[in-house]
C-alpha cells in the first residue's frame, strides 16, 4: 500500500481526475458568459474546452500514469492530436482577437479576408511539417523538395489561373473596393457582394456579373462609393429657344432638391449646355438610387415644365383649354366660394389648370400660399415634422377640397402636401380670390374657420402620433 502513495503515476492519476472535471467546470462557466456577451472568444474557449482539455488529460494519462513508451503509435497518434488542436486553437485566438473584433475603420478591419486565408494556409502548412518531423521524425526537406518541384509544374500548366489569383491579390492588397461598394466597369455597373480567389461577384439590375480578377486588375474601372456621400447623376434635358436659361435653371434644381433620393446636405445644379441643352447635376446618397432618381426626376420634370409655362422637349402644353377650367369652375370651384353663374364667367379668364406627378410636392411647409388649388381629380396627403424629426401622415384631401386657403391671411403653411398618384388642379391666384371674398364677408369667416380646424387638426395627429411612438 506504501508503495501506491509513493509511486509517481499515482498522484498524476489523482490530479488528472480531479483538474479534468474542475478545468471542464471553469471553461463551460466560461463558455455561457462569452456567448451570452456575443464574444469572438467563444470559438477559441470551445476548442479548449471540448478538444484540447480532453486530449491533453489523455496524453499526460498515458505517458505519466500507464507509463506508455513515448515512442509508441498510440503516444504518437495522441500527441499528434494535441499538437494539430494547438495550432487550430492559437490561429483561431489570433483571428478573434486581432482581426474579428478589430473596430471599424482600422486596418485590420480592412485586410482582405483572401489574405487571411492565405496566412492560415501557410502556418497550418508549416504547423504540420513541424509536427511530422518532432513526433514523427519524418524527413520535412525532401517534402518541401518535392512540393517546390510539383508547385512549378502545377504553376506552368495553371499559368491562366494562377494570373488570375495574383492579380487578385494585388488588386486586394492596393484595396480600390471593398464589400458593398458600386463599381462602374466596362462589363457591368453593380455593387460588390462577395471577392473570392478568382474574380469579383457584382449584381447588377439583370443578375449576377461574374469578372476575372485579371480583366478588371487589367481595366479602367470607377468606385461609385468612394468618396462617401459625393456620388452624383447627370441628367441632361432639351427646352424651346425662347425659354429664359435663369428660369428653366431654378426649376430644374428646385425638382432635383424635392427628389427623395437627393443627398440632402448636397445641393444640386443646373447649367444651360448650348443647343437648347440643359444639364442637372443631382448629388445622391446612394449609387444603388441611379435609376429610380433619374426616373423620378424626369417625370417630375414633365410635370412642373407645362405648370411653370416652359417648353420642355420644344413641346406646347395644350392641357389647360377654356373648356377644361369652365368645367372644373362650374363642378369644384362654385359650389365651395357659391359664385353665380356670372362671377364664374367672370373668374374663367383668370384661372388655370394645373396637374402634379405622383409623389410630387405640392406645397411646402412654411411657405406663404400665392393663391388657392382646388383639387379636380386625385389625391392629396398632408404630412408634418414632427419633434424627433419623423415624418407623420396627417390626413389627405380629394376632389373638391382645396388647398392655400391661408393665402388671405399671408400666414405660413405649417404642412407638407404630396400627389398621391397624378393630381389635377385649378388654381386661383391670391388677388382673384381676394375679390370674391371682398364682396362675401361671410365667405371670408369660413375661409378663417378652415385654416384654425386644419391647424388644430394637423397639431393633435403630431401630438398624438409623439404619444404612440413614447408609448
Amino acid at each position: 500500500m506504501s508503495d501506491v502513495f509513493t509511486s509517481a503515476w499515482f498522484y498524476w492519476a489523482i490530479g488528472i481526475a480531479i483538474g479534468l472535471p474542475v478545468g471542464l467546470i471553469t471553461l463551460t462557466e466560461w463558455q455561457h458568459a462569452l456567448r451570452r456577451r456575443k464574444s469572438f472568444l467563444l470559438k477559441p474557449v470551445t476548442l479548449l474546452r471540448n478538444y484540447l482539455l480532453p486530449l491533453g488529460a489523455l496524453l499526460l494519462l498515458m505517458i505519466e500514469a500507464s507509463r506508455v513508451p513515448a515512442g509508441s503509435t498510440s503516444v504518437r497518434m495522441v500527441g499528434t492530436l494535441v499538437a494539430f488542436v494547438v495550432l487550430v486553437l492559437l490561429l483561431s485566438g489570433i483571428n478573434a482577437a486581432v482581426f474579428q473584433s478589430a473596430p471599424d475603420g482600422s486596418w485590420r478591419k480592412r485586410i482582405p479576408g483572401i489574405f487571411l486565408d492565405v496566412a492560415r494556409f501557410l502556418l497550418i502548412a508549416v504547423g504540420l511539417a513541424m509536427i511530422f518531423a518532432y513526433i514523427w521524425g519524418a524527413n520535412v526537406k525532401g517534402l518541401f523538395t518535392a512540393l517546390g518541384i510539383t508547385s512549378i509544374v502545377v504553376g506552368l500548366t495553371l499559368q491562366n489561373s494562377v494570373g488570375q489569383i495574383i492579380s487578385g491579390l494585388l488588386m486586394l492588397f492596393e484595396q480600390p473596393f471593398k464589400i458593398g461598394d458600386w463599381l462602374d466597369t466596362p462589363a457591368a455597373k453593380g455593387r460588390v457582394v462577395e471577392v473570392n480567389w478568382r474574380a469579383v461577384h457584382l449584381e447588377t439590375g439583370t443578375g449576377l456579373q461574374i469578372t476575372p480578377n485579371s480583366v478588371l486588375a487589367g481595366a479602367s474601372f470607377t468606385n461609385l462609393s468612394r468618396p462617401p456621400g459625393k456620388h452624383t447623376i447627370m441628367v441632361t434635358s432639351v427646352f424651346a429657344v425662347d425659354d429664359a436659361p435663369d428660369e428653366v435653371c431654378a426649376m430644374l434644381v428646385r425638382v432635383a432638391s424635392e427628389l427623395p433620393q437627393c443627398h440632402p446636405d448636397l445641393p444640386p445644379s443646373a447649367v444651360p449646355l448650348g443647343a437648347k441643352e440643359y444639364q442637372t447635376k443631382i448629388p445622391l446618397k446612394s449609387p444603388a438610387d441611379d435609376g429610380k432618381a433619374k426616373a423620378t426626376f424626369l417625370r417630375w420634370v414633365w410635370y412642373s415644365a407645362r405648370r411653370a409655362g416652359l417648353h420642355l422637349d420644344e413641346a406646347e402644353d395644350q392641357f389647360s383649354t377654356p373648356e377644361r377650367v369652365t368645367a372644373a369652375i362650374r363642378s369644384i370651384v362654385a359650389p365651395t366660394l357659391r359664385l353665380d353663374r356670372e362671377e364664374q364667367q367672370r373668374l374663367i379668364p383668370h384661372a388655370t389648370m394645373e396637374r402634379f406627378g405622383d409623389g410630387e410636392l405640392v406645397q411646402r411647409s412654411g411657405e406663404v400660399p400665392a393663391g388657392i388649388k382646388f383639387i379636380v381629380s386625385g389625391e392629396v396627403r398632408l404630412t408634418a415634422i414632427a419633434e424627433d424629426g419623423s415624418e407623420v401622415v396627417v390626413g389627405s384631401h380629394e376632389r373638391g377640397s382645396f388647398l392655400g386657403q391661408s393665402t388671405l391671411t399671408r400666414q405660413p403653411v405649417i404642412g407638407w402636401s404630396y400627389a398621391v398618384g397624378e393630381v389635377t388642379m385649378v388654381y386661383l391666384a391670391r388677388e382673384q380670390v381676394e375679390t370674391i371674398v371682398h364682396d362675401n364677408p361671410l365667405l371670408l369667416q369660413e375661409f378663417g374657420r378652415t385654416i384654425e380646424q386644419r391647424r388644430d387638426y394637423m397639431l393633435r395627429a403630431v401630438a398624438t402620433s409623439e404619444g404612440d411612438d413614447a408609448s
